[in-house]
């Protein structure tokens, strides 16, 4: 049996620093509560729902660049699955990963995103 947590969660647009915050907490109280095997965020989890024009920001993509930093360095102690808006080059994706023990183990992009 695989035990799964889906954290539903106040997320704030724009506001990457406090989700992350919100990510660890939300991750440790599901540990102590339920015991899971993995605890599933939603989509964008880091940068809040719709981001809209804050994705094009140099500033929001340092700041995802620093959470990923944070939780690699976080000892979560089980396996979380987050969205995150995932910059390579010049492109954006709405991906998801799923980073266990300080490292991303999975990594997924959206396709067919119903506005492009």
């Amino acid at each position: 049996m695989v035990r799964i947590v889906m954290a539903q969660l106040n997320l704030w647009v724009g506001d990457v620093a406090g989700n992350t915050t919100r990510l660890i907490d939300a991750t440790r109280e599901a540990h102590e509560r339920f015991a899971p095997d993995l605890v599933v965020f939603p989509e964008l989890a880091l940068t809040g729902y719709p981001p809209e024009d804050l994705l094009w920001r140099p500033g929001l993509r340092t700041r995802v660049e620093e959470a990923f930093e944070r939780l690699a360095h976080e000892v979560l102690p089980v396996p979380v699955l987050f969205g995150y808006p995932e910059y390579v080059g010049k492109d954006i994706y709405n991906a998801a990963c799923v980073i266990e023990g300080g490292r991303i183990t999975a990594n997924y992009r959206k396709h067919r995103l119903p506005n492009y």
